[in-house]
């Protein structure tokens, strides 16, 4: 059968759905850029933008896995509405301290509540997707979410570069509008309805979770694979220390503010571009192996944007970890959804993101803490040479993932009560 790239979008909900997705990522990356630069910019330190990764790593920590039982026994929408009410106050609040030049204190305490209520919302926004697309259109829908994610990823920076150096707090209150459009377009959506749990002993319900990832070899592979390279390869809380004062020959007379702008969005046009490519071919026959080896690229193409003093070669190798980076992203969403039942799917989808989200911010967390110790360059670079040790050892530890083939699209049967 000929392979139609567009079919996702044939089904009614999922482009308003993806829309409203488009919108919040644009704003979280502008306000992620501002804060980025407000606290750098405020403070030069280096060990305080590694703070803003542990503080929003916290959250995660605490409130994700509570916040995937929800997402199964509750009403979907209405959880992420209520998640992304609570952002909209923060980003708003951010705001006012940014014009007024509030304590760092008061603005860690506010990411960190803007953290948590993006938790409370993410687990639910994961398993609402399968439930707006037939199974077998599943992969499709993950490569252009993925594409829509990489597009605001994009757009995020540059628009929060730009907003930054305007007026600094209109990046906050430009994510707090992105997120009220995102409950207007929840509003209008329309979802399938399908098993949910029953309510029960929170605890155990996660501990479900818990056992059903630990049971499946290749969602775990992935899942810890994809943790593990974010982890030791991210070098993005460090960008605003590159822009500023390493990467000091930036062409077309582009300002510290400006370059920043366009390093953090390199990873996100290579990402597009992957994105694009896989969503316009059919699905990956040989998934595993594409992995390994691209997680492998991504440790390298690090390794070499550590080393570089070039604006154009750092910029290249940034563009290659988003390119690299989304092969794992397609296969290991793929993979956990179409692998979990929906009445799972809450608790399963918390678990990835505690796996994925937590390495982002505690990755930032630790590149501060080694430029802190040593540089920003030998952060940067060691993390990359870790992450290519990592991919080795994964192959030799999940043999499963390495011999993975192409992406089931058969829907998981509901797990009987016991």
């Amino acid at each position: 059968m000929r392979h139609d790239p567009y079919i996702a979008f044939r089904s009614p909900g999922f482009g308003r759905f993806i829309l409203g997705h488009l919108m919040i990522h644009i704003g979280a990356a502008a306000q992620s850029l501002a804060i980025g630069w407000e606290i750098y910019a405020r403070t030069d330190s280096a060990w305080m933008l590694g703070l803003v990764g542990l503080t929003q790593a916290a959250p995660l920590m605490i409130f994700t896995l509570p916040a995937g039982y929800l997402a199964d026994i509750w009403d979907r929408r209405r959880l992420m509405v209520l998640g992304l009410s609570g952002a909209t106050l923060t980003s708003l609040a951010l705001a006012f301290f940014s014009l007024y030049r509030g304590a760092i204190g008061w603005m860690y305490a506010l990411l960190f509540l803007d953290a948590a209520f993006h938790r409370l919302a993410g687990p639910a926004a994961a398993a609402l997707t399968p439930l707006l697309v037939p199974p077998q259109q599943l992969e499709n829908a993950i490569k252009w979410r993925s594409s829509i994610f990489q597009i605001s990823s994009v757009v995020g920076p540059a628009l929060g570069g730009f907003l930054v150096a305007l007026w600094l707090p209109s990046a906050y209150l430009f994510s707090a509008a992105t997120t009220m459009i995102f409950i207007a377009l929840l509003s209008r959506l329309s979802v399938r309805a399908e098993t949910v749990a029953a309510p029960g002993r929170m605890l155990a319900r996660i501990g479900e979770g818990l056992r059903f990832v630990r049971s499946q070899p290749i969602v775990l592979g992935a899942i810890s694979l994809d943790m593990v390279a974010v982890l030791l390869g991210g070098a993005t809380y460090l960008l605003p220390i590159f822009a500023r004062d390493i990467l000091t020959d930036r062409p077309f007379g582009l300002s510290s503010e400006q370059a920043l702008g366009w390093l953090r969005a390199a990873p996100a046009l290579g990402a597009f571009a992957m994105a694009l490519i896989l969503a316009h071919r059919p699905p990956i026959r040989r998934a595993g192996r594409a992995l390994l080896l691209a997680v492998a690229a991504f440790g390298v193409a690090t390794i070499v944007f550590g080393l570089s003093q070039s604006f154009p070669l750092s910029f290249a190798m940034l563009f290659l970890t988003g390119f690299f980076d989304n092969i794992s992203v397609v296969v290991r969403h793929t993979v956990v959804q179409l692998r979990t039942p929906n009445a799972m799917r809450g608790r399963v989808s918390a678990v990835n993101s505690i796996f994925i989200g937590s390495s982002n911010e505690l990755g930032g967390f630790e590149s501060g803490l080694v430029a802190r110790l040593w540089n920003p360059v030998a952060s940067v670079v060691s993390g990359g040479i870790g992450t290519i040790l990592c991919v080795a050892l994964w192959a030799w530890r999940f043999p499963e993932l390495r011999q993975f083939g192409r992406i089931d699209t058969k829907e998981p049967e509901e797990p009987t009560a016991a």
